[in-house]
Formats: structure tokens, C-alpha cells, sequence
């Protein structure tokens, strides 16, 4: 197929009609699986993209996906979202994938059928067949906090996640701890594995040995941590310190510690991960490495609109600065 490619030379390559391959680009509904399969096959093989001027076919929606929609840790990052959306006149459009890292392919289908500006998706990502899809549409898309290495063609936006670890780990270190435990993410998410680094990095800095039996790996939510926690707890040489790398998993320490009689900051330190509003109103307050969860979300729906409207921002990778905030739940060892 000679250059440029259109959408006449699609469905002439194909041997459908040109309304036809306008309906798989639209995503409607009212085509046969084999022929929007090999429309489909056809523009990621020659690279078509639609190109739409500035708000030209589009709709005033954006999308919003999260693997998981379950705790405050969200909320906050709907409420950056929302922020730059309203701003600009734009509605959310907000979808779960049920706990997997990539939407569903009906997903796609619905925003291609809603003509969207853009797409947020939060820890998560697209297959390849998906991104494919969305950029022949011209429909951009950023993630936010990406579960694994988005590769440098993919926007994202993130944090400062090694340096959030250190920091929490050195704190508990300059406090005179040294048995010091942590609770980290799951072991194949990107952020999880770089607050472990930097926990392994404050430690080694220090010359204390990282000891594995006092390392664990949760899921970021209340009950690993309380599990995790009890499992440190019970130890028969237990941490007196915990760095939670969620503060939903410090939470859930706080929890661990209650059932056992462990006392908080007196018996136990505790540092958690992301500064939501509840650190600030736990008994104690938590102690916690602030992740600028909104301001993350605002950065990647202003990225995203940006690209919608042709520009190309000088960074597709953003990481911003997190912040140890030092509250009641950390003291010295007795």
C-alpha cells in the first residue's frame, strides 16, 4: 500500500467499504467479528492514523481506568483528574478493570464509539493490539504510577519512589532503630520494587546487614498489612521498627500491633507511603512518605489534553518529588 495511507485504501486492501472501516474506527458495534479483525490487522500493518485538528471529532470526555476502585488512595487521584478537567470543560469517564493491569478489549471499543480527548489509566497499561488502536484513532493516552517500565515511547507519570524509601528508612535509622522491617508491594510493580531499593540502599548506607526475615510483601491494602504484620510481630527477635510502603499497610501494622499489645510509637515505629488525609488522624499519627498522588494526576491529564491537541511535551516521563512527614507513630527504640 503507497503512502499516505487513507481510509478509501484500507477498506480497498481489505474489500470492504469505506462506511465500513469508518464503523471499526468509530467503534460501532454493528460489524462482523472477521471483517473488524481484518480492518483492524490492516491499519496496524500500515501504520494509519487518524489525524483530528485541535478538538475537531472529538468528544468532551476523558478516561479514566483503574486496575482497582477501592480505597482513598483513588480518590485522590480522581480528585487531580477531575480538577484539570473541569478546568477545561471536560468530563470523566471512569472505568475498573476488576484488578487487571490491562483493560478489558471492550473497554477500547467503548471509547472508541464515545470519540474520547484522552486516556489516564492508573497503575495499569495497554497491551500492544490496544495501543495500536487508540493511536490510529488519535486518541492519546498517559499512565499514571505504571506498574511495570512503560518504555520511553509510552507517557507516564510518576514519583520519586527510591528516594520515598530511603527517606523513610533513614529516618528510622537516624532514630537509632536497626532492626527495621519492611512491607512492601507486590514483587513485580515498579514502584514497590523501587521503595525496596531504597530501603536496601539506607540500610546498606549505614552498615547495617539487610536481614530477608524482615521482608514482606503485601498488596498495598489494609489486610496484608495487618497479616504481614502480625508475622514480624511474632518473630522471636521482632523488628522495632516497620516501614509499610502503603499507608493503607501501615493500617493494617496498626492493627497487628493492637491484637498483640505492641504500643505505637513506644514498642513499635511505623512509617507508611502516600500521605492520605487518614495518616493525619490515626492513633498516633502516622508518620508517612507523602506521594503527590493529585498533583500526579493533574501533571498526567494536562500531558495527555497537550498531546490531544498535537503539542509534544518536551518530558513523556515525569517523576515528582516525594516528602518524609514525620508525625507521632516514630520515636526512639527503647
Amino acid at each position: 500500500m503507497s503512502e499516505p495511507v487513507t481510509i478509501s485504501k484500507i477498506a480497498e486492501a481489505a474489500g470492504v467499504s469505506v462506511p465500513t472501516v469508518s464503523k471499526v474506527l468509530n467503534g460501532r458495534a454493528d460489524v462482523a467479528a472477521r471483517t473488524r479483525e481484518r480492518v483492524e490487522e490492516l491499519i496496524r500493518r500500515h501504520g494509519y492514523r487518524r489525524r483530528r485538528g485541535p478538538g475537531g471529532g472529538r468528544s468532551s470526555m476523558i478516561e479514566l481506568v483503574f486496575h482497582e476502585l477501592d480505597s482513598a488512595w483513588a480518590i485522590e487521584v480522581v480528585r487531580g483528574v477531575e480538577n484539570v478537567a473541569r478546568a477545561e470543560g471536560l468530563s470523566v469517564v471512569l472505568t475498573e478493570s476488576g484488578g487487571a493491569q490491562t483493560p478489558r478489549e471492550t473497554w477500547v471499543d467503548a471509547v472508541l464509539a464515545r470519540q474520547s480527548t484522552a486516556a489516564i489509566l492508573v497503575f495499569s497499561d495497554l497491551a500492544p493490539e490496544q495501543r495500536a488502536r487508540l493511536t490510529a484513532r488519535d486518541i492519546p493516552f498517559v499512565v499514571v504510577d505504571p506498574a511495570g517500565d512503560p518504555g520511553p515511547d509510552m507517557p507516564a507519570v510518576g514519583s520519586a519512589n527510591w528516594n520515598g524509601g530511603l527517606a523513610a528508612t533513614r529516618h528510622l535509622i537516624e532514630l537509632g532503630h536497626r532492626r527495621i522491617a519492611v512491607i512492601g508491594g507486590p514483587r513485580h510493580v515498579l514502584c514497590s520494587r523501587a521503595r525496596l531499593d531504597g530501603y536496601s540502599a539506607a540500610l546498606d548506607a549505614a552498615g547495617i546487614a539487610l536481614d530477608p526475615e524482615l521482608v514482606r510483601h503485601g498488596d498495598f491494602h489494609v489486610e496484608s498489612g495487618r497479616d504481614r504484620g502480625r508475622e514480624l510481630l511474632r518473630l522471636e527477635e521482632p523488628p522495632t521498627a516497620v516501614f509499610a510502603g502503603s499507608d493503607l499497610q501501615a493500617m493494617g501494622v496498626y492493627e497487628a500491633a493492637r491484637e498483640l499489645g505492641v504500643r505505637i510509637p513506644e514498642d513499635l515505629s511505623v512509617v507508611g507511603y502516600d500521605d492520605l488525609p487518614v495518616a493525619r488522624w490515626t492513633g498516633p499519627p502516622l508518620t508517612t512518605v507523602r506521594q503527590p498522588l493529585t498533583e500526579m494526576a493533574e501533571e498526567a491529564t494536562r500531558m495527555a489534553l497537550a498531546l490531544a491537541r498535537g503539542e509534544r511535551p518536551a518530558n513523556l516521563r515525569l517523576d515528582l518529588a516525594t516528602d518524609l512527614v514525620v508525625r507521632a507513630s516514630t520515636a526512639a527504640p527503647r
